[in-house]
Protein backbone atom coordinates (compact mmCIF):
# COMPACT_ATOMS: atom_id res chain seq x y z
CA UNK A 1 0.00 0.00 0.00
CA UNK A 2 1.36 3.46 0.78
CA UNK A 3 0.85 5.53 -2.14
CA UNK A 4 0.58 9.44 -2.56
CA UNK A 5 -2.50 9.13 -4.58
CA UNK A 6 -4.30 7.17 -1.99
CA UNK A 7 -3.67 3.23 0.04
CA UNK A 8 -6.37 0.24 -0.84
CA UNK A 9 -6.47 -2.50 -2.88
CA UNK A 10 -5.52 -1.13 -6.18
CA UNK A 11 -1.95 0.66 -4.80
CA UNK A 12 0.44 3.41 -6.58
CA UNK A 13 3.35 4.46 -6.02
CA UNK A 14 4.52 7.15 -3.20
CA UNK A 15 7.12 9.74 -2.28
CA UNK A 16 8.70 8.29 0.83
CA UNK A 17 8.78 11.34 2.98
CA UNK A 18 10.19 11.87 6.01
CA UNK A 19 8.18 13.98 8.43
CA UNK A 20 8.57 15.71 11.65
CA UNK A 21 6.98 14.43 14.65
CA UNK A 22 5.05 17.12 17.04
CA UNK A 23 6.60 19.72 19.38
CA UNK A 24 4.91 18.72 22.65
CA UNK A 25 5.79 19.02 26.16
CA UNK A 26 6.76 16.05 27.37
CA UNK A 27 8.62 14.55 30.43
CA UNK A 28 11.48 12.35 31.27
CA UNK A 29 11.34 9.10 33.02
CA UNK A 30 13.66 6.82 34.28
CA UNK A 31 14.10 3.10 32.75
CA UNK A 32 14.26 0.75 35.36
CA UNK A 33 17.75 0.16 35.79
CA UNK A 34 19.74 3.11 37.29
CA UNK A 35 23.22 4.74 36.91
CA UNK A 36 25.27 5.67 39.74
CA UNK A 37 26.23 8.67 40.28
CA UNK A 38 23.81 10.79 38.01
CA UNK A 39 25.90 9.12 35.22
CA UNK A 40 24.21 7.75 31.79
CA UNK A 41 25.74 4.59 30.90
CA UNK A 42 25.94 2.96 27.14
CA UNK A 43 27.47 1.52 24.93
CA UNK A 44 30.49 -0.52 26.50
CA UNK A 45 29.61 0.64 29.68
CA UNK A 46 31.19 4.16 28.83
CA UNK A 47 29.58 7.16 30.02
CA UNK A 48 27.44 10.45 28.37
CA UNK A 49 30.41 12.78 28.87
CA UNK A 50 30.55 16.95 28.37
CA UNK A 51 34.09 17.56 26.21
CA UNK A 52 36.62 19.11 28.39
CA UNK A 53 33.96 19.67 31.06
CA UNK A 54 33.47 23.07 29.48
CA UNK A 55 29.95 24.98 30.24
CA UNK A 56 29.69 26.72 26.92
CA UNK A 57 27.36 26.65 24.82
CA UNK A 58 28.00 24.31 21.73
CA UNK A 59 30.00 21.82 23.78
CA UNK A 60 30.08 18.60 22.20
CA UNK A 61 28.54 16.01 24.15
CA UNK A 62 30.16 12.23 23.38
CA UNK A 63 31.19 8.59 24.63
CA UNK A 64 34.01 8.89 27.01
CA UNK A 65 35.19 6.57 30.16
CA UNK A 66 33.32 6.83 33.27
CA UNK A 67 35.09 8.80 35.44
CA UNK A 68 32.50 9.82 37.91
CA UNK A 69 34.10 13.45 37.20
CA UNK A 70 31.26 16.66 36.58
CA UNK A 71 31.28 16.35 32.71
CA UNK A 72 29.31 13.07 33.42
CA UNK A 73 27.17 13.79 36.20
CA UNK A 74 23.55 14.59 34.64
CA UNK A 75 20.43 15.45 36.48
CA UNK A 76 16.97 15.32 35.43
CA UNK A 77 15.10 17.63 37.23
CA UNK A 78 11.85 16.21 36.37
CA UNK A 79 11.20 19.13 33.42
CA UNK A 80 11.65 16.95 30.57
CA UNK A 81 15.74 18.42 30.53
CA UNK A 82 18.88 16.60 31.07
CA UNK A 83 21.60 18.72 32.88
CA UNK A 84 25.09 18.80 33.50
CA UNK A 85 27.38 21.69 34.50
CA UNK A 86 24.52 24.42 34.85
CA UNK A 87 23.23 23.55 31.24
CA UNK A 88 21.07 21.30 29.33
CA UNK A 89 21.56 18.45 26.74
CA UNK A 90 20.61 20.27 23.53
CA UNK A 91 19.81 18.64 19.63
CA UNK A 92 22.05 21.31 17.42
CA UNK A 93 19.73 24.02 15.92
CA UNK A 94 16.57 22.37 16.79
CA UNK A 95 17.44 19.82 14.29
CA UNK A 96 14.60 16.75 13.46
CA UNK A 97 17.10 15.16 10.70
CA UNK A 98 19.04 11.66 11.41
CA UNK A 99 22.43 12.52 12.23
CA UNK A 100 21.69 15.85 13.89
CA UNK A 101 24.16 16.44 17.07
CA UNK A 102 23.76 17.25 20.71
CA UNK A 103 25.99 19.50 22.95
CA UNK A 104 25.39 21.53 25.60
CA UNK A 105 23.52 24.73 25.73
CA UNK A 106 21.47 27.11 27.94
CA UNK A 107 18.26 25.61 29.42
CA UNK A 108 15.44 27.55 27.01
CA UNK A 109 12.54 25.15 27.50
CA UNK A 110 12.03 24.65 23.88
CA UNK A 111 11.58 21.16 22.27
CA UNK A 112 15.01 20.05 20.93
CA UNK A 113 15.59 19.96 24.90
CA UNK A 114 12.98 17.63 25.52
CA UNK A 115 13.94 14.08 26.55
CA UNK A 116 12.23 10.61 27.45
CA UNK A 117 13.28 7.14 28.73
CA UNK A 118 11.25 4.31 27.17
CA UNK A 119 10.57 0.77 29.09
CA UNK A 120 13.20 -0.21 26.58
CA UNK A 121 15.98 2.45 27.92
CA UNK A 122 15.60 4.51 24.67
CA UNK A 123 16.55 8.38 25.48
CA UNK A 124 13.96 9.94 22.87
CA UNK A 125 13.45 13.22 22.06
CA UNK A 126 10.08 13.81 21.07
CA UNK A 127 9.83 16.35 18.69
CA UNK A 128 11.93 13.79 16.28
CA UNK A 129 10.34 10.84 17.47
CA UNK A 130 14.24 9.67 17.49
CA UNK A 131 16.62 8.19 20.45
CA UNK A 132 19.70 9.30 21.56
CA UNK A 133 22.49 7.68 19.67
CA UNK A 134 26.26 7.24 19.38
CA UNK A 135 27.57 8.15 15.86
CA UNK A 136 28.83 4.89 13.95
CA UNK A 137 27.95 2.83 16.80
CA UNK A 138 31.47 3.70 17.90
CA UNK A 139 32.50 2.55 21.40
CA UNK A 140 36.26 4.73 21.32
CA UNK A 141 36.12 7.58 23.64
CA UNK A 142 35.35 11.09 21.90
CA UNK A 143 32.68 9.45 19.59
CA UNK A 144 30.07 12.18 18.87
CA UNK A 145 26.17 11.59 20.13
CA UNK A 146 23.35 12.46 18.12
CA UNK A 147 19.43 11.92 17.80
CA UNK A 148 18.71 9.00 15.09
CA UNK A 149 15.44 6.60 13.98
CA UNK A 150 15.08 4.68 16.92
CA UNK A 151 16.39 1.16 16.17
CA UNK A 152 16.76 -0.68 19.59
CA UNK A 153 20.36 -1.83 18.65
CA UNK A 154 23.16 -1.25 21.80
CA UNK A 155 24.12 2.17 20.51
CA UNK A 156 20.68 3.72 21.31
CA UNK A 157 20.64 2.28 25.17
CA UNK A 158 20.82 3.98 28.15
CA UNK A 159 20.72 3.69 31.79
CA UNK A 160 20.02 7.89 33.26
CA UNK A 161 19.61 9.53 36.95
CA UNK A 162 16.22 9.22 38.16
CA UNK A 163 14.01 12.07 38.18
CA UNK A 164 14.09 14.53 40.71
CA UNK A 165 10.73 15.49 40.93
CA UNK A 166 8.87 17.90 40.31
CA UNK A 167 7.15 17.10 36.65
CA UNK A 168 4.71 14.58 35.60
CA UNK A 169 6.57 11.44 34.63
CA UNK A 170 4.82 9.32 31.95
CA UNK A 171 2.79 6.59 33.63
CA UNK A 172 4.85 2.60 32.32
CA UNK A 173 3.23 0.46 29.81
CA UNK A 174 1.16 1.06 26.55
CA UNK A 175 -2.21 3.03 27.49
CA UNK A 176 -4.58 -0.06 25.52
CA UNK A 177 -4.59 -3.41 28.25
CA UNK A 178 -4.62 -6.43 26.38
CA UNK A 179 -8.48 -6.82 27.72
CA UNK A 180 -9.00 -4.00 25.56
CA UNK A 181 -7.21 -4.94 22.53
CA UNK A 182 -9.09 -8.30 22.91
CA UNK A 183 -12.02 -6.41 22.78
CA UNK A 184 -11.26 -4.05 19.31
CA UNK A 185 -10.98 -7.24 18.05
CA UNK A 186 -12.88 -9.95 18.67
CA UNK A 187 -12.40 -11.76 15.79
CA UNK A 188 -8.89 -10.90 14.92
CA UNK A 189 -6.16 -13.07 13.32
CA UNK A 190 -3.92 -14.66 16.01
CA UNK A 191 -1.45 -13.19 14.24
CA UNK A 192 -2.04 -9.87 15.44
CA UNK A 193 -1.11 -10.56 19.07
CA UNK A 194 -1.36 -7.64 21.53
CA UNK A 195 2.68 -8.72 22.81
CA UNK A 196 3.79 -8.51 18.96
CA UNK A 197 2.13 -5.19 18.89
CA UNK A 198 3.83 -4.18 22.70
CA UNK A 199 7.27 -5.54 21.34
CA UNK A 200 7.11 -3.12 18.41
CA UNK A 201 6.48 -0.19 20.25
CA UNK A 202 10.15 0.74 21.57
CA UNK A 203 10.79 1.45 17.64
CA UNK A 204 8.48 4.55 18.30
CA UNK A 205 8.78 5.40 22.10
CA UNK A 206 6.68 8.80 21.39
CA UNK A 207 3.89 6.71 19.71
CA UNK A 208 1.00 6.58 22.29
CA UNK A 209 3.33 8.27 24.51
CA UNK A 210 3.09 11.56 24.16
CA UNK A 211 0.80 14.74 25.91
CA UNK A 212 -1.65 14.67 28.25
CA UNK A 213 -2.70 10.79 29.15
CA UNK A 214 -6.29 12.10 26.41
CA UNK A 215 -3.99 12.42 23.77
CA UNK A 216 -1.99 9.08 24.24
CA UNK A 217 -5.61 7.25 24.03
CA UNK A 218 -6.81 9.03 21.22
CA UNK A 219 -3.45 8.58 19.33
CA UNK A 220 -3.77 4.38 20.26
CA UNK A 221 -7.67 4.77 19.12
CA UNK A 222 -6.35 6.56 15.78
CA UNK A 223 -4.03 4.32 15.15
CA UNK A 224 -5.92 0.84 15.67
CA UNK A 225 -8.90 2.11 14.07
CA UNK A 226 -7.26 2.58 10.47
CA UNK A 227 -5.27 -0.15 10.93
CA UNK A 228 -8.69 -1.96 11.75
CA UNK A 229 -10.30 -0.14 8.37
CA UNK A 230 -7.23 -1.39 6.53
CA UNK A 231 -7.09 -4.87 7.67
CA UNK A 232 -11.03 -5.83 7.91
CA UNK A 233 -10.42 -6.57 11.62
CA UNK A 234 -7.24 -7.31 12.01
CA UNK A 235 -8.37 -10.30 10.26
CA UNK A 236 -6.05 -10.08 6.86
CA UNK A 237 -2.04 -10.49 7.16
CA UNK A 238 -1.73 -10.25 3.33
CA UNK A 239 -3.41 -8.89 0.62
CA UNK A 240 -5.90 -10.89 -0.24
CA UNK A 241 -6.11 -10.18 -4.53
CA UNK A 242 -3.01 -12.25 -5.94
CA UNK A 243 -3.48 -10.76 -9.08
CA UNK A 244 -1.88 -7.62 -7.85
CA UNK A 245 1.17 -9.30 -6.48
CA UNK A 246 3.18 -9.21 -9.89
CA UNK A 247 2.52 -4.87 -10.01
CA UNK A 248 4.30 -3.97 -6.76
CA UNK A 249 8.09 -4.31 -8.25
CA UNK A 250 9.56 -0.79 -9.41
CA UNK A 251 11.95 -1.95 -11.58
CA UNK A 252 13.33 1.71 -12.18
CA UNK A 253 15.02 1.43 -8.37
CA UNK A 254 18.77 0.45 -8.55
CA UNK A 255 18.03 -2.00 -6.20
CA UNK A 256 15.39 -3.65 -8.09
CA UNK A 257 13.50 -6.41 -6.40
CA UNK A 258 16.14 -8.90 -5.37
CA UNK A 259 13.08 -10.91 -3.73
CA UNK A 260 10.87 -11.70 -6.83
CA UNK A 261 8.60 -9.74 -8.74
CA UNK A 262 6.02 -10.84 -6.93
CA UNK A 263 7.34 -10.17 -3.22
CA UNK A 264 6.26 -6.82 -2.84
CA UNK A 265 2.52 -7.55 -1.66
CA UNK A 266 0.66 -5.85 0.78
CA UNK A 267 1.35 -7.49 4.50
CA UNK A 268 0.85 -6.22 7.99
CA UNK A 269 -1.94 -3.83 9.66
CA UNK A 270 -0.85 -1.17 7.08
CA UNK A 271 -0.75 -3.46 4.29
CA UNK A 272 3.29 -2.55 3.44
CA UNK A 273 3.43 -3.07 -0.73
CA UNK A 274 6.36 -1.43 -3.28
CA UNK A 275 10.17 -2.60 -3.03
CA UNK A 276 10.41 1.05 -2.42
CA UNK A 277 8.14 1.15 0.37
CA UNK A 278 10.32 -2.20 1.61
CA UNK A 279 13.35 -0.79 1.67
CA UNK A 280 12.38 2.46 3.08
CA UNK A 281 10.87 0.63 5.87
CA UNK A 282 13.36 -1.83 6.54
CA UNK A 283 16.07 1.06 6.69
CA UNK A 284 14.20 3.04 8.91
CA UNK A 285 13.73 -0.25 11.35
CA UNK A 286 17.15 -1.72 10.60
CA UNK A 287 15.69 -4.81 9.37
CA UNK A 288 16.18 -6.03 5.79
CA UNK A 289 12.81 -6.04 4.52
CA UNK A 290 13.97 -5.74 0.93
CA UNK A 291 15.90 -9.05 0.53
CA UNK A 292 13.16 -10.46 3.32
CA UNK A 293 9.54 -9.12 2.74
CA UNK A 294 8.03 -12.31 4.20
CA UNK A 295 9.23 -11.00 7.59
CA UNK A 296 6.13 -9.05 7.69
CA UNK A 297 3.68 -11.81 7.44
CA UNK A 298 5.56 -14.23 9.40
CA UNK A 299 6.90 -12.06 12.67
CA UNK A 300 3.99 -10.13 14.12
CA UNK A 301 6.38 -7.19 15.78
CA UNK A 302 7.90 -7.00 12.49
CA UNK A 303 4.83 -6.18 11.26
CA UNK A 304 3.33 -3.72 13.80
CA UNK A 305 6.29 -2.12 13.31
CA UNK A 306 6.01 -0.93 9.90
CA UNK A 307 2.30 0.30 10.70
CA UNK A 308 3.90 2.35 13.31
CA UNK A 309 6.66 3.23 10.77
CA UNK A 310 4.15 4.53 8.51
CA UNK A 311 1.99 6.34 11.17
CA UNK A 312 4.72 8.12 12.98
CA UNK A 313 7.20 9.52 9.82
CA UNK A 314 5.25 8.98 6.73
CA UNK A 315 2.84 11.50 5.33
CA UNK A 316 1.32 10.17 2.20
CA UNK A 317 -1.01 11.93 0.73
CA UNK A 318 -1.69 14.09 3.60
CA UNK A 319 0.39 16.95 4.91
CA UNK A 320 1.34 15.59 8.16
CA UNK A 321 1.86 12.46 9.79
CA UNK A 322 -0.97 10.88 11.73
CA UNK A 323 1.20 10.70 14.81
CA UNK A 324 1.57 14.57 14.25
CA UNK A 325 -2.15 14.94 13.54
CA UNK A 326 -3.13 13.19 16.63
CA UNK A 327 -0.86 14.84 19.22
CA UNK A 328 -1.22 18.57 17.60
CA UNK A 329 -4.89 18.09 17.40
CA UNK A 330 -5.35 18.28 14.02
CA UNK A 331 -8.21 15.97 14.21
CA UNK A 332 -8.78 12.22 13.22
CA UNK A 333 -9.53 13.72 9.85
CA UNK A 334 -6.64 14.21 9.21
CA UNK A 335 -5.49 10.77 9.64
CA UNK A 336 -7.73 9.10 7.10
CA UNK A 337 -5.86 12.08 4.16
CA UNK A 338 -2.48 10.87 5.08
CA UNK A 339 -3.46 7.25 4.83
CA UNK A 340 -5.63 7.48 2.33
CA UNK A 341 -7.00 10.85 1.65
CA UNK A 342 -6.54 10.52 -2.54
CA UNK A 343 -9.25 8.29 -2.89
CA UNK A 344 -11.14 9.00 0.24
CA UNK A 345 -11.36 12.49 1.64
CA UNK A 346 -12.78 15.53 0.11
CA UNK A 347 -16.34 13.29 -0.77
CA UNK A 348 -14.56 10.52 -3.09
CA UNK A 349 -15.69 7.70 -0.71
CA UNK A 350 -17.75 9.42 2.40
CA UNK A 351 -18.52 5.66 2.99
CA UNK A 352 -14.87 4.30 3.81
CA UNK A 353 -14.32 7.73 6.07
CA UNK A 354 -17.32 6.86 7.78
CA UNK A 355 -16.39 3.43 8.65
CA UNK A 356 -12.89 4.63 10.12
CA UNK A 357 -14.67 7.25 12.16
CA UNK A 358 -17.21 4.46 13.47
CA UNK A 359 -13.95 2.26 14.28
CA UNK A 360 -12.31 5.21 15.79
CA UNK A 361 -15.12 6.53 17.97
CA UNK A 362 -16.14 2.89 19.31
CA UNK A 363 -12.48 2.93 20.10
CA UNK A 364 -12.27 5.98 22.53
CA UNK A 365 -15.29 4.92 24.38
CA UNK A 366 -13.33 1.51 25.26
CA UNK A 367 -10.09 3.51 26.33
CA UNK A 368 -12.42 5.67 28.30
CA UNK A 369 -12.02 9.21 26.56
CA UNK A 370 -13.61 11.16 24.07
CA UNK A 371 -12.42 11.35 20.31
CA UNK A 372 -12.16 15.19 19.81
CA UNK A 373 -13.34 17.40 16.99
CA UNK A 374 -12.06 17.52 13.37
CA UNK A 375 -13.23 13.69 12.92
CA UNK A 376 -13.60 13.91 8.66
CA UNK A 377 -11.72 14.74 6.28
Amino acid sequence: MLSSSGRGPSLVRSAILLAIAALVATFFTAPAAQAADGQISGLAGKCVDVAGASNANGTPVQLYDCNGSGAQRWSNPGDGTLRALGKCLDVSGNSTADGALVHLWDCTGAANQRWLVSGANDIVNPQANKCLDVQNRSSANGARLQIWTCTGQSNQKWNAPASGGGGNPQPGGFVVSEAQFNQMFPGRNSFYSYSGLTAALSAYPAFANTGSDTVKRQEAAAFLANVSHETGGLVHVVEQNTANYPHYCDTSQSYGCPAGQAAYYGRGPIQLSWNFNYKAAGDALGINLLNNPWLVQNDAAVAWKTGLWYWNTQNGPGTMTPHNAMVNQAGFGQTIRSINGSLECDGRNPAQVQSRINNYQRFTQILGTTPGGNLYC
